[in-house]
Protein backbone atom coordinates (compact mmCIF):
# COMPACT_ATOMS: atom_id res chain seq x y z
CA UNK A 1 0.00 0.00 0.00
CA UNK A 2 1.20 3.33 -1.10
CA UNK A 3 0.30 6.68 0.45
CA UNK A 4 1.45 10.14 -1.33
CA UNK A 5 0.03 13.15 0.24
CA UNK A 6 1.84 16.68 -0.59
CA UNK A 7 2.03 19.37 2.42
CA UNK A 8 -0.95 19.78 4.67
CA UNK A 9 -3.15 19.78 1.39
CA UNK A 10 -5.27 16.54 2.54
CA UNK A 11 -5.68 17.70 6.06
CA UNK A 12 -7.09 21.25 5.00
CA UNK A 13 -9.46 19.55 2.94
CA UNK A 14 -10.90 18.19 5.41
CA UNK A 15 -10.65 20.73 7.82
CA UNK A 16 -13.96 22.47 6.11
CA UNK A 17 -15.87 24.71 8.25
CA UNK A 18 -19.55 24.32 8.96
CA UNK A 19 -22.45 26.81 8.45
CA UNK A 20 -22.18 27.69 11.97
CA UNK A 21 -18.20 27.77 11.81
CA UNK A 22 -17.57 24.67 13.64
CA UNK A 23 -14.81 22.55 12.43
CA UNK A 24 -15.33 18.65 11.21
CA UNK A 25 -12.69 17.64 13.22
CA UNK A 26 -14.64 16.28 15.55
CA UNK A 27 -15.88 13.80 13.17
CA UNK A 28 -12.81 12.21 12.70
CA UNK A 29 -11.89 9.25 14.74
CA UNK A 30 -8.95 8.82 16.24
CA UNK A 31 -7.38 4.81 16.10
CA UNK A 32 -4.75 4.91 18.74
CA UNK A 33 -6.10 4.96 22.39
CA UNK A 34 -6.41 8.19 24.31
CA UNK A 35 -3.49 7.41 26.62
CA UNK A 36 -0.52 6.76 23.85
CA UNK A 37 -2.08 10.47 21.70
CA UNK A 38 -1.67 12.06 24.90
CA UNK A 39 1.95 10.55 25.30
CA UNK A 40 2.45 11.22 22.24
CA UNK A 41 1.95 14.84 22.35
CA UNK A 42 3.35 15.65 25.49
CA UNK A 43 6.59 14.21 24.07
CA UNK A 44 5.72 16.47 20.75
CA UNK A 45 5.56 19.42 23.00
CA UNK A 46 8.71 18.97 25.29
CA UNK A 47 10.74 18.24 22.04
CA UNK A 48 9.12 21.54 20.34
CA UNK A 49 9.98 23.78 23.40
CA UNK A 50 13.78 22.08 23.44
CA UNK A 51 14.17 22.83 20.29
CA UNK A 52 12.96 26.42 20.60
CA UNK A 53 15.11 27.15 24.18
CA UNK A 54 18.10 25.23 21.95
CA UNK A 55 17.51 28.41 19.12
CA UNK A 56 17.11 31.20 21.92
CA UNK A 57 20.30 30.04 23.13
CA UNK A 58 21.90 30.34 20.10
CA UNK A 59 20.71 33.81 19.89
CA UNK A 60 21.73 35.00 22.74
CA UNK A 61 25.31 33.62 22.12
CA UNK A 62 24.81 30.98 24.53
CA UNK A 63 25.82 28.18 21.75
CA UNK A 64 27.54 28.57 18.50
CA UNK A 65 25.37 26.95 15.92
CA UNK A 66 21.86 25.21 15.63
CA UNK A 67 20.53 22.78 13.76
CA UNK A 68 17.52 20.90 14.18
CA UNK A 69 14.16 19.29 13.69
CA UNK A 70 11.31 21.76 14.74
CA UNK A 71 8.31 20.29 12.60
CA UNK A 72 9.28 16.97 11.88
CA UNK A 73 7.58 15.90 15.65
CA UNK A 74 4.24 14.08 14.42
CA UNK A 75 7.10 11.24 12.60
CA UNK A 76 10.14 10.95 14.87
CA UNK A 77 7.95 10.91 18.49
CA UNK A 78 5.92 7.74 17.14
CA UNK A 79 9.18 6.39 15.58
CA UNK A 80 11.10 7.09 18.89
CA UNK A 81 8.56 5.40 20.35
CA UNK A 82 8.58 1.79 18.45
CA UNK A 83 12.37 1.64 18.86
CA UNK A 84 13.35 -1.43 20.66
CA UNK A 85 15.86 0.47 23.00
CA UNK A 86 18.84 -1.44 24.50
CA UNK A 87 22.04 -2.18 23.62
CA UNK A 88 23.80 -4.59 21.45
CA UNK A 89 22.79 -7.09 18.24
CA UNK A 90 19.39 -7.97 19.87
CA UNK A 91 18.38 -4.28 20.26
CA UNK A 92 17.55 -1.73 17.67
CA UNK A 93 20.72 -0.35 16.03
CA UNK A 94 20.41 3.81 15.25
CA UNK A 95 22.19 5.81 13.06
CA UNK A 96 20.30 9.22 12.83
CA UNK A 97 21.24 12.35 11.62
CA UNK A 98 21.23 15.90 13.20
CA UNK A 99 17.02 16.60 12.82
CA UNK A 100 16.27 13.53 15.19
CA UNK A 101 16.19 15.11 18.51
CA UNK A 102 12.17 14.51 18.86
CA UNK A 103 13.25 10.93 18.28
CA UNK A 104 15.52 10.64 21.18
CA UNK A 105 13.52 12.61 23.37
CA UNK A 106 10.91 9.59 22.54
CA UNK A 107 13.42 7.64 23.57
CA UNK A 108 14.32 9.26 27.51
CA UNK A 109 16.71 11.73 26.67
CA UNK A 110 17.10 14.37 29.47
CA UNK A 111 16.59 18.18 27.84
CA UNK A 112 19.40 19.03 29.88
CA UNK A 113 21.70 17.25 28.29
CA UNK A 114 20.70 18.72 24.61
CA UNK A 115 21.23 22.11 26.50
CA UNK A 116 24.30 20.92 27.57
CA UNK A 117 25.64 20.35 24.28
CA UNK A 118 24.76 23.36 22.82
CA UNK A 119 26.06 25.29 25.65
CA UNK A 120 29.52 23.30 24.85
CA UNK A 121 29.95 22.71 28.77
CA UNK A 122 32.21 19.90 29.72
CA UNK A 123 29.02 18.06 31.07
CA UNK A 124 27.90 17.47 27.44
CA UNK A 125 27.38 13.51 27.96
CA UNK A 126 27.54 12.82 24.12
CA UNK A 127 30.52 14.89 22.93
CA UNK A 128 32.32 16.49 25.65
CA UNK A 129 31.68 20.01 24.89
CA UNK A 130 33.40 19.13 21.42
CA UNK A 131 29.86 18.74 18.83
CA UNK A 132 27.40 20.97 17.80
CA UNK A 133 23.62 20.78 19.27
CA UNK A 134 21.01 17.74 18.12
CA UNK A 135 24.60 15.57 17.25
CA UNK A 136 23.97 12.76 19.98
CA UNK A 137 25.40 9.22 20.65
CA UNK A 138 24.42 6.98 23.43
CA UNK A 139 26.48 3.65 23.32
CA UNK A 140 23.36 2.30 26.59
CA UNK A 141 21.26 2.70 23.46
CA UNK A 142 22.51 1.85 20.34
CA UNK A 143 22.51 5.24 18.90
CA UNK A 144 25.70 6.05 16.82
CA UNK A 145 27.64 8.99 17.09
CA UNK A 146 25.57 11.52 14.73
CA UNK A 147 27.85 13.32 11.93
CA UNK A 148 27.49 16.87 10.39
CA UNK A 149 28.73 15.53 7.47
CA UNK A 150 25.84 14.74 5.05
CA UNK A 151 24.45 11.09 4.69
CA UNK A 152 27.67 9.13 5.51
CA UNK A 153 25.26 7.37 8.32
CA UNK A 154 23.50 5.36 5.16
CA UNK A 155 26.78 3.76 4.70
CA UNK A 156 27.34 2.92 8.51
CA UNK A 157 24.15 1.75 8.87
CA UNK A 158 25.31 -1.29 6.88
CA UNK A 159 27.59 -2.18 9.16
CA UNK A 160 25.43 -2.53 12.17
CA UNK A 161 22.56 -4.44 9.31
CA UNK A 162 25.13 -7.02 8.38
CA UNK A 163 26.36 -7.72 11.64
CA UNK A 164 22.56 -8.10 12.94
CA UNK A 165 22.00 -10.41 9.79
CA UNK A 166 25.03 -12.72 11.02
CA UNK A 167 23.82 -12.79 14.44
CA UNK A 168 19.98 -13.42 13.94
CA UNK A 169 17.07 -12.48 16.64
CA UNK A 170 14.90 -9.05 15.71
CA UNK A 171 17.23 -6.35 16.00
CA UNK A 172 16.89 -4.28 12.86
CA UNK A 173 18.91 -1.46 12.04
CA UNK A 174 17.14 2.11 11.39
CA UNK A 175 18.80 4.83 9.84
CA UNK A 176 17.11 8.44 8.52
CA UNK A 177 18.55 11.50 6.72
CA UNK A 178 16.83 14.56 4.42
CA UNK A 179 15.85 14.27 0.85
CA UNK A 180 18.26 16.64 -0.42
CA UNK A 181 21.24 13.98 1.13
CA UNK A 182 19.70 10.94 -1.09
CA UNK A 183 21.59 13.11 -3.65
CA UNK A 184 24.87 11.63 -2.32
CA UNK A 185 26.79 8.48 -2.81
CA UNK A 186 26.15 6.66 0.36
CA UNK A 187 22.47 6.69 0.05
CA UNK A 188 23.05 4.74 -3.00
CA UNK A 189 25.44 2.53 -1.50
CA UNK A 190 22.86 1.57 1.15
CA UNK A 191 20.01 1.10 -1.61
CA UNK A 192 22.62 -1.77 -2.90
CA UNK A 193 24.01 -3.27 -0.34
CA UNK A 194 20.48 -3.77 1.43
CA UNK A 195 19.12 -5.55 -1.27
CA UNK A 196 22.05 -8.46 -2.45
CA UNK A 197 20.26 -11.16 -3.51
CA UNK A 198 20.00 -13.95 -0.72
CA UNK A 199 21.96 -11.43 1.37
CA UNK A 200 19.01 -8.82 2.35
CA UNK A 201 19.62 -6.92 5.03
CA UNK A 202 17.25 -5.95 8.25
CA UNK A 203 17.63 -2.55 7.56
CA UNK A 204 14.91 0.24 7.73
CA UNK A 205 15.91 3.31 5.73
CA UNK A 206 13.73 6.58 6.21
CA UNK A 207 13.97 9.72 4.48
CA UNK A 208 12.16 12.82 5.59
CA UNK A 209 11.36 14.79 3.13
CA UNK A 210 11.10 18.47 3.71
CA UNK A 211 11.61 19.39 0.24
CA UNK A 212 14.60 21.71 0.89
CA UNK A 213 18.84 21.09 0.87
CA UNK A 214 19.71 24.30 2.80
CA UNK A 215 17.88 27.10 0.28
CA UNK A 216 17.52 24.64 -2.69
CA UNK A 217 14.19 23.09 -3.07
CA UNK A 218 13.54 19.82 -4.53
CA UNK A 219 11.77 20.79 -7.61
CA UNK A 220 14.65 21.73 -8.91
CA UNK A 221 16.76 19.10 -8.10
CA UNK A 222 14.47 15.72 -8.18
CA UNK A 223 13.54 14.28 -11.48
CA UNK A 224 11.63 11.50 -9.64
CA UNK A 225 8.02 12.09 -8.31
CA UNK A 226 8.82 10.18 -4.88
CA UNK A 227 11.87 9.34 -3.29
CA UNK A 228 11.20 5.97 -2.33
CA UNK A 229 10.35 5.01 -5.48
CA UNK A 230 14.36 4.53 -6.37
CA UNK A 231 13.84 1.81 -4.32
CA UNK A 232 11.78 -0.37 -6.88
CA UNK A 233 14.47 -0.47 -8.75
CA UNK A 234 15.78 -2.58 -6.35
CA UNK A 235 12.99 -4.98 -5.07
CA UNK A 236 12.22 -3.12 -1.94
CA UNK A 237 9.30 -2.50 0.06
CA UNK A 238 8.58 1.65 0.11
CA UNK A 239 6.38 3.66 0.57
CA UNK A 240 5.73 7.16 0.86
CA UNK A 241 3.22 9.03 3.49
CA UNK A 242 1.76 12.57 4.95
CA UNK A 243 4.85 13.07 7.62
CA UNK A 244 2.77 15.50 9.50
CA UNK A 245 0.11 13.07 10.56
CA UNK A 246 0.55 11.61 13.96
CA UNK A 247 -1.75 8.51 13.50
CA UNK A 248 -0.32 7.74 9.79
CA UNK A 249 3.29 7.84 10.79
CA UNK A 250 2.47 5.74 13.38
CA UNK A 251 0.92 2.88 11.90
CA UNK A 252 3.42 3.21 8.30
CA UNK A 253 5.93 3.26 11.18
CA UNK A 254 4.27 0.23 12.74
CA UNK A 255 3.95 -1.54 9.45
CA UNK A 256 7.80 -0.87 8.14
CA UNK A 257 9.25 -1.90 11.29
CA UNK A 258 7.40 -5.09 11.87
CA UNK A 259 8.13 -6.22 8.41
CA UNK A 260 11.78 -5.28 8.88
CA UNK A 261 12.00 -7.30 12.09
CA UNK A 262 10.46 -9.95 11.03
CA UNK A 263 11.26 -10.95 7.35
CA UNK A 264 14.58 -9.40 7.94
CA UNK A 265 14.79 -7.04 4.58
CA UNK A 266 14.92 -3.55 4.08
CA UNK A 267 12.12 -1.35 3.54
CA UNK A 268 12.35 2.32 2.19
CA UNK A 269 10.11 5.09 4.05
CA UNK A 270 9.75 8.49 3.09
CA UNK A 271 8.09 11.00 5.41
CA UNK A 272 6.85 14.46 4.00
CA UNK A 273 7.22 17.01 6.64
CA UNK A 274 7.69 20.41 7.69
CA UNK A 275 10.98 22.32 8.08
CA UNK A 276 9.94 25.08 10.71
CA UNK A 277 12.66 27.29 11.57
CA UNK A 278 14.56 27.26 8.09
CA UNK A 279 18.05 25.28 7.50
CA UNK A 280 20.42 26.12 10.80
CA UNK A 281 21.11 29.18 12.48
CA UNK A 282 23.37 29.68 9.43
CA UNK A 283 19.88 30.58 7.46
CA UNK A 284 18.70 32.69 10.29
CA UNK A 285 16.53 29.87 12.19
CA UNK A 286 13.68 32.20 12.27
CA UNK A 287 9.61 30.18 12.66
CA UNK A 288 8.47 30.29 8.45
CA UNK A 289 4.69 30.57 8.92
CA UNK A 290 4.33 29.09 5.37
CA UNK A 291 5.04 25.57 6.59
CA UNK A 292 1.91 22.98 7.79
CA UNK A 293 2.79 22.95 11.79
CA UNK A 294 2.35 19.34 12.35
CA UNK A 295 1.95 20.02 16.39
CA UNK A 296 -0.58 22.67 15.86
CA UNK A 297 -2.52 20.39 13.58
CA UNK A 298 -2.22 17.33 16.12
CA UNK A 299 -3.77 19.88 18.61
CA UNK A 300 -6.41 21.04 16.34
CA UNK A 301 -7.66 17.29 16.32
CA UNK A 302 -7.21 16.82 20.05
CA UNK A 303 -9.16 19.10 20.69
CA UNK A 304 -12.09 18.58 18.53
CA UNK A 305 -12.28 15.43 19.67
CA UNK A 306 -12.32 15.86 23.37
CA UNK A 307 -8.86 14.25 24.00
CA UNK A 308 -7.48 17.23 25.29
CA UNK A 309 -8.75 21.01 26.00
CA UNK A 310 -7.29 23.58 24.66
CA UNK A 311 -6.33 25.08 28.41
CA UNK A 312 -4.48 21.55 29.24
CA UNK A 313 -2.64 21.82 26.62
CA UNK A 314 -1.49 25.36 27.56
CA UNK A 315 -0.66 24.05 31.00
CA UNK A 316 1.91 21.07 29.42
CA UNK A 317 3.70 23.99 27.32
CA UNK A 318 3.90 26.06 30.20
CA UNK A 319 5.36 23.90 32.53
CA UNK A 320 8.19 22.82 29.90
CA UNK A 321 8.67 26.31 29.42
CA UNK A 322 9.31 27.09 32.65
CA UNK A 323 11.61 23.63 33.46
CA UNK A 324 13.50 23.76 30.42
CA UNK A 325 14.24 27.80 30.84
CA UNK A 326 15.56 26.72 34.39
CA UNK A 327 17.49 24.23 33.12
CA UNK A 328 18.90 26.31 30.40
CA UNK A 329 20.07 28.99 33.40
CA UNK A 330 21.63 25.59 35.41
CA UNK A 331 23.70 25.14 32.08
CA UNK A 332 24.76 28.61 31.79
CA UNK A 333 27.01 27.73 35.19
CA UNK A 334 28.38 24.71 34.30
CA UNK A 335 31.74 24.53 33.17
CA UNK A 336 33.58 24.94 29.85
CA UNK A 337 36.14 22.05 28.71
CA UNK A 338 39.39 22.65 29.56
CA UNK A 339 41.76 23.87 26.82
CA UNK A 340 44.24 21.32 27.63
CA UNK A 341 41.68 18.03 26.36
CA UNK A 342 41.35 19.68 23.37
CA UNK A 343 43.06 16.26 21.93
CA UNK A 344 41.49 14.18 24.08
CA UNK A 345 39.17 10.89 22.13
CA UNK A 346 40.32 11.52 18.90
CA UNK A 347 41.00 7.84 18.85
CA UNK A 348 39.00 5.66 21.03
CA UNK A 349 40.66 6.07 24.61
CA UNK A 350 43.22 8.59 23.73
CA UNK A 351 44.38 11.36 25.91
CA UNK A 352 46.41 13.89 25.04
CA UNK A 353 48.41 14.56 22.19
CA UNK A 354 49.00 11.48 19.50
CA UNK A 355 52.18 12.01 18.51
Amino acid sequence: MEVCLNGGRVLKETMKVGPQGQSKLGSMKFRLEPQLLVQIHQLMVKSRVLEERLIRMYKQSDGYFWIGGPGEEAFNVPLGLQVKKGQGLDFDYLHLHYRSGAIVTALGMEPVDALRQMKNTVTDPYSGGRNFSNHFSKKAWNIVPISSTIETQYVTAIGSAIAQRRHGGNGITIVNGGDAGTAEGDFASCLIWSTRPGNELPILMIVTNNEWGISTHASTQHGDGQISDRGKAFGMKTRTIHGNDVEESYFALKEAINYVRTERKPFLLEAKVSRLYGHSSATGCNLVTEEEDCLETFEKKLEASGILTRKKMNEIREKDTSQILELAQKVKQEPMPDPSTIYDFIYWGQKGRYW
